[in-house]
């Protein structure tokens, strides 16, 4: 999901971070923005792809994939 995430959006996305925590906790941030909490907001874990629409509903439907 990161390495999608840096391959297609490269030009928009400044910092990503998948920050680990106990309990196999984790958030998931881009540019400083929490999109997914496994401890705090969603309190699961992500659905397979879920994190990805999250990212791609943030940065706007008009932002193409990097070539």
């Amino acid at each position: 999901m990161v390495d999608e995430i840096l391959g297609n959006y490269q030009h928009v996305v400044e910092d990503v971070r998948l920050v680990t925590g106990s309990g196999g906790a984790f958030e998931f941030r881009v540019n400083d923005q929490l999109i997914y909490s496994k401890k705090t907001i969603q309190r699961r874990h992500a659905e397979p792809g879920e994190i990805l629409e999250m990212f791609r509903e943030i940065i706007g439907p008009d932002i193409p994939v990097y070539e």
